[in-house]
């Protein structure tokens, strides 16, 4: 699976914009705040219907602009399809694939599987327990789509108990709602809960192996998915923190308060891991998840690298070099770099400039 051309309209700083990519690697480079990462940000978006900036699609519509356009053309399984989406200032996003409109937005995963790794990815360790989530979520819309069904439903049903334990502390007489919005929380959270158990066990089939080769056999690493709450206790446990529910009127209890620990050799690292530790562990994750989401699709994502080289040490860049052989890349930097001509069989080599691409015909 690779991408084959990207069309951007009225898109952040793109009034117009076309670029063709190679099945291999393809490097966009040049000065900061010229639109790199926004060429990125249209492909993460045209693939999983999300900005991976959490970005609103307003913002992302070119300021003298009412509507923006982003067309991918894809080949996968031999087949070439074709990606439209719209998107507009006040109304969802409307998107078709190969001209047929589609009605809802996750319709649309798993047409294309991309990994995204950046710079803010390296502290993914070390930062909140919702960057964590996000991580399990993102992957796991990609690959399963009864996953974001629950995961949709999960949230509004959230939001809706969240709101009715406001109303309560004004009007006590709707108490008797609250049963009815707890067996829907249970209901779609203990499926979630099982998903992401599912996922944390594949991930930890490959990454004991990838970060021992990072770290030279010295260091044996594996996750642990900290469960909010049990898919047997989630009920009872939402029923005996019901009174503090009431008291913060916010839900306490729940898939939505789940996290990731990292161990390394039974150390916590998170708290007590160097930066070095942290950095090489976000590393192995990302490694990890690129051959997660081979061996599932049996394909290869696409992979997008957003100037996230100059932040890796030598021996890291090679692991990361190494793993993406056979791959189709897009890579961002600031400088075509030495490092990366000489390591690197480069296929299309493009130069961004405010908002424009130029390719440079000797890459």
């Amino acid at each position: 699976m690779y991408i084959e051309n990207l069309a951007l309209q009225n898109y952040r700083n793109y009034a117009r914009a076309e670029i063709t990519f190679s099945d291999g690697i393809n490097i966009l480079y040049g000065d900061n705040a010229q639109g790199k990462t926004n060429i990125l940000e249209a492909i993460y978006l045209i693939g999983t219907t999300k900005s991976h900036r959490g970005s609103k699609d307003r913002e992302i519509i070119r300021f003298d602009a009412d509507e923006s356009h982003i067309r991918a053309e894809i080949k996968k399984d031999g087949m070439h399809r074709r990606i439209d989406m719209h998107l507009k200032k006040s109304k969802s996003k409307g998107i078709a694939i190969d001209m047929v409109p589609i009605r809802r937005s996750s319709e649309l995963l798993g047409t294309m599987n991309m990994v995204f790794f950046s710079p803010e990815d390296l502290s993914i360790i070390k930062n909140s327990p919702a960057e964590r989530r996000n991580f399990m979520d993102m992957e796991l819309c990609q690959l399963d789509k009864i996953y974001v069904s629950l995961l949709a439903n999960y949230k509004k049903v959230l939001d809706q108990r969240n709101n009715l334990l406001r109303q309560i502390s004004f009007d006590k007489s709707k108490m008797d709602m609250l049963p009815v919005w707890d067996d829907q929380l249970v209901k779609y959270g203990i499926e979630i809960i099982k998903k992401r158990n599912h996922f944390i066990d594949l991930i930890n089939e490959i990454i004991p192996d990838i970060h021992s080769n990072l770290t030279s056999g010295k260091e044996h690493l594996c996750l642990v998915y900290e469960k909010n709450a049990e898919e047997e206790s989630f009920a009872s446990m939402l029923a005996e923190k019901q009174e503090m529910d009431l008291r913060y009127q916010t839900t306490q209890t729940g898939p939505h308060r789940d996290d990731i620990a990292f161990l390394i050799d039974g150390m916590d690292v998170r708290k007590f891991g160097s930066q070095g530790q942290q950095r090489t562990v976000a590393l192995s994750l990302k490694l990890a998840e690129i051959d997660l989401v081979k061996r599932l699709i049996q394909d290869n994502p696409i992979l997008l690298l957003d100037d996230v080289m100059s932040e890796l040490d030598r021996s890291r860049q090679d692991a990361l070099l190494e793993s993406i052989r056979g791959i189709q890349t897009i890579l961002t930097c600031t400088g075509y770099d030495d490092f990366i001509k000489e390591r690197l069989t480069i296929d299309k080599v493009y130069k961004v400039v405010a908002g424009t691409i130029q390719e440079e015909l000797d890459g």
